[in-house]
């Protein structure tokens, strides 16, 4: 046999083709990408399982027609016979059955099949599984017995516990713990912020907090955002400090710091304030361990160094000793 012969019995590829058509339940529905929209628009069949799939409403409004059919992978196969093209819009769980189904067969090597095609239509933008977050804690205010009756004075001793996990897991250096840390800390906003959209006269939302935060962020860094110049940290500094002051308007240094953290904390953040403003203050003088804690918080804030992190880690140092002592 020659080659010309050969040529001529040699198979025809498949021209059918099958296109799995993914979204995110993240980005509202109707966005989607103009690959997709393409093939929407040219394929000779369109299915979803799901009759009360987000996007079918949209599609139906752009002259889209999609059937409501959960076909398995034999029938879709057979649905794609004389080279069609057939879209399945995946549900949520990503059509599991059916694409294991498909492999199976397209691994049997009985049947010809279509071309298999993937196209994710629509993507999550960075931060958008704080959707997810936002979604399952509102879910979780309504039917939890204990998450519904809870309040911000009942959740603030929640809030320090957390923070202080946050802080153990960044000087242990632990990577997985410091992950799991932000998520603990993070839950504490996201619940506080539901609870608050229940007052009856001041309530606000998850996208208050949001808005508030982005709002300082831009205001107080005129460098980035603005026609400001910072090359070093410690102009940065300056213009975050500047920018407060203009926004609070305080009538004293002290204004803001909160009195019932941790004495040292304390005490370091006292002493940074009246330096940073320039401020001749001596140190109280008295008798007890106190004063004497006072002044070495305002040495080591003055050398830069935060005496909270340094006494923890002496701490822990402690700690290794006394269980050495035990174990030896």
């Amino acid at each position: 046999m020659n080659a010309t012969s050969s040529d001529a019995t040699a198979p025809v590829p498949d021209p059918s083709r099958i296109v799995l058509l993914t979204t995110s339940h993240r980005v509202a529905p109707g966005l989607l990408s103009w690959p997709a929209w393409q093939v929407l628009r040219a394929a000779d069949q369109v299915l979803c399982a799901d009759g009360a799939h987000p996007q079918l409403p949209y599609l139906r409004e752009a002259g889209i027609t999609v059937d409501e059919a959960s076909p398995d992978a034999q029938d879709l196969v057979d649905a794609c016979a004389g080279g069609r093209t057939v879209v399945v819009v995946a549900t949520g769980e990503g059509e599991p059955r059916l694409t294991d189904g498909l492999a199976r067969l397209a691994g049997s090597g009985r049947i010809q099949m279509p071309d298999l095609e993937l196209l994710p239509a629509s993507y999550d933008l960075p931060g958008a599984r704080l959707l997810d977050l936002v979604q399952v804690m509102d879910r979780i205010r309504v039917e939890c017995p204990w998450s519904s009756q809870q309040t911000h004075k009942g959740l603030a001793k929640y809030g320090i516990e957390e923070a202080y996990e946050l802080v153990e897991a960044i000087e242990e250096g632990d990577r997985d713990e410091l992950r799991e840390e932000l998520g603990d800390v993070l839950l504490q906003v996201v619940f506080h912020a539901r609870i608050a959209e229940e007052d009856a006269e001041a309530p606000f939302s998850i996208d208050d907090v949001a808005g508030g935060i982005v709002a300082k962020l831009i205001h107080r860094h005129p460098h980035v955002f603005g026609d400001e110049t910072a090359t070093t940290p410690e102009e940065v500094k300056e213009h975050w400090l500047r920018t407060k002051a203009e926004e609070k308007r305080r009538t004293s240094v002290t204004e803001g710091i909160p009195l019932g953290q941790p004495g040292l904390a304390l005490a370091a953040k006292l002493a940074s304030r009246v330096r940073t403003a320039g401020l001749e203050v001596e140190l109280p003088r008295g008798e007890g361990v106190g004063y004497e804690l006072l002044a070495v918080a305002a040495h080591a804030e003055a050398e830069g160094v935060d005496p909270e992190a340094a006494l923890r880690a002496a701490a822990r140092a402690y700690r290794d000793a006394i269980r050495a002592t035990e174990t030896g």
